[in-house]
C-alpha cells in the first residue's frame, strides 16, 4: 500500500484495513486520560444497579438477535467485564466490547479453525497475529484481547456518542459493519446483570 494511501486510511479511520477483516492495535498513549462519563448518566450506585438507558444510548438498531450461553461464555462475560473495569472504562464500553465479541464469536474463545477460518483471527474478538493486535497466545486470552480492543475504542473520538455498531465497526474495520448492532440488546443485558456481581 503506498503511504499517502495509508496515511489517508490512518487519518480518516485510525488504523489499517487489511482486505476489510479486523486491522492490527491502535498506536495507544497509555498517558491519555480515558473520557470520564457523567456518573448521573452510568451507574445508580446507592442502589447497585445499573441505568440502563446509559447501557443502549441510541436505543437499539434494527432487529435484535440472542443466544443461550454456556458456563464458558458466562466466564468470557465476566473477563470482559473485569478487563473494562480494569480499563478504567465504564459500563458502556463494556456493553460496545460484549456485542463485539457476541459478533466475532459469540463469546467463545475460538482457535486456530483451519480452513473455517478467516485468514488467522483467532479469540474472543477474532483478532490476527498477522495484523499486529498480538500472539496467538495473547489475542486468546480473555482480558488481553480485551484490552486491546478496549485501547483501540479509546481512540475513536466520540466513541460514547456514537451507536454501538459505528464505535465497533471503527475498531473491528468488519466486511459485515452492520452486524454488531443485532447484539446490543444481549449485550447490554448481560453488562446489567454482571457489572456489579
Amino acid at each position: 500500500m503506498n503511504t499517502i494511501l495509508r496515511n489517508s486510511i490512518l487519518g480518516i479511520a485510525g488504523l489499517t484495513v487489511a482486505g476489510g477483516l479486523a486491522a492490527g492495535p491502535l498506536n495507544h498513549d497509555t498517558n491519555t486520560p480515558t473520557p470520564v462519563r457523567d456518573a448521573a448518566v452510568t451507574t445508580t450506585q446507592a442502589a447497585g444497579t445499573l441505568d440502563t438507558a446509559a447501557l443502549i444510548p441510541h436505543g437499539v438498531q434494527g432487529t435484535q438477535s440472542h443466544i443461550d450461553l454456556n458456563d464458558e461464555q458466562v466466564k468470557n462475560v465476566k473477563a470482559i467485564i473485569a478487563a473494562t473495569k480494569k480499563a478504567g472504562m465504564d459500563e458502556r464500553a463494556a456493553v460496545v466490547s460484549i456485542a463485539t465479541a457476541l459478533q466475532e464469536s459469540k463469546l467463545e474463545n475460538l482457535g486456530h479453525l483451519g480452513d473455517r477460518n478467516d485468514h488467522d483471527s483467532q479469540g474472543l474478538f477474532q483478532q490476527r497475529p498477522s495484523s499486529g493486535w498480538g500472539t496467538v497466545e495473547q489475542i486468546t486470552d480473555p482480558e488481553y484481547s480485551t484490552t486491546a480492543f478496549l485501547k483501540g475504542l479509546k481512540q475513536v473520538d466520540g466513541w460514547q456518542d456514537m451507536p454501538l455498531t459505528k464505535a465497533a465497526q471503527t475498531v473491528q474495520v468488519s466486511a459485515y459493519p452492520d452486524h454488531y448492532a443485532q447484539w446490543e440488546q444481549q449485550a447490554a443485558d448481560l453488562v446489567a446483570q454482571h457489572w456489579n456481581s
